[in-house]
This record gives structure tokens, C-alpha cells and sequence, in this order.
């Protein structure tokens, strides 16, 4: 973790507060390319009633066609569901940086098994907002994430 990661990071933390706020799903995710935010993005399942509205899924939606996005990372307060590590292995975005893989393990070994860089923050912000969710929405929870069988 570099200190550009730790600003990076924070900024998805600020989109996943954002999702919170709203009463939503906490994870948020930007995607940087030259040192600079080109896209943001935050879970909006519930705020948008789209099942597939992840914060990585959102953030690649907002930062639209592009040709190529090898040169490309993706920063996310969680550890990627099955499908947002499917989206990020898809597009070949090349290194990921994970606030958090406590509340969810996600799928950091796949990634790392297709070549990508994974850097885990371990942030304790990123833990506590999604834990303090779960505590307040465990339903919603239940029903996104915790309650798939596989991850």
C-alpha cells in the first residue's frame, strides 16, 4: 500500500458512505488510470432495485467504453463478489486494491490466480462501516451477499 493507494482508497470509502447514507449497500470502488479518478461508483441494488448494481459493476458503467483497460485499477471497500471479480478479470483491469476482506472474503484468490495484483488495505474504516451495516441491515445483507452460497 502506497500512500497514492491510501487516497485512492479513501475515495471509494467516501462513495461507499454515500451508499450507506442511503441506505444502501457499503461498498464503493474508483477507477484510476494515469494517477487520476476516471470513474466512481458505489453498490446501488437497493437504491436502484438492480440486483447487479455493485460497486465495482457501478464504477465500470460510469467510466463507460474504453478501449483498452489494462492500465487501469480498480480500488473497492470490499473484497469482489463472484460477479465484480468476473467484471474485473472480463475487462483485464490488471491490479486491485480491497479495503476490507473481514466482513466478506470475496474472491481475492481468483484474482490472483488470473495475474492480478491484489493489494489489501486491511482498513479499519472500510471494516467498521460494513460491519455497522450488518449490524443495522441484516436483511439486506442476508439477501445481497452473506446469503449466496458461494462467493
Amino acid at each position: 500500500m502506497t500512500d497514492t493507494d491510501k487516497i485512492f482508497l479513501t475515495q471509494a470509502l467516501t462513495e461507499a458512505r454515500h451508499g450507506f447514507d442511503q441506505g444502501g449497500v457499503p461498498v464503493g470502488a474508483v477507477m484510476v488510470r494515469s494517477g487520476q479518478i476516471v470513474a466512481r461508483g458505489r453498490n446501488k441494488r437497493v437504491q436502484e432495485n438492480d440486483p447487479v448494481m455493485h460497486g465495482e459493476t457501478d464504477c465500470l458503467r460510469n467510466a463507460g467504453l474504453m478501449e483498452d483497460y489494462n492500465d487501469t485499477e480498480m480500488y473497492t471497500t470490499l473484497s469482489p463478489c463472484m460477479m465484480c471479480t468476473g467484471a474485473i478479470l472480463h475487462f483485464g483491469i490488471k491490479r486491485v486494491v480491497i479495503g476490507e476482506n473481514i466482513n466478506f472474503p470475496g474472491n481475492i484468490e481468483l484474482l490472483l490466480d488470473f495475474g492480478v495484483k491484489v493489494a489489501l488495505a486491511d482498513d479499519p474504516a472500510c471494516k467498521n462501516l460494513m460491519a455497522q451495516f450488518i449490524r443495522k441491515y441484516p436483511e439486506l445483507w442476508f439477501e445481497d451477499i452473506a446469503g449466496r452460497s458461494h462467493t
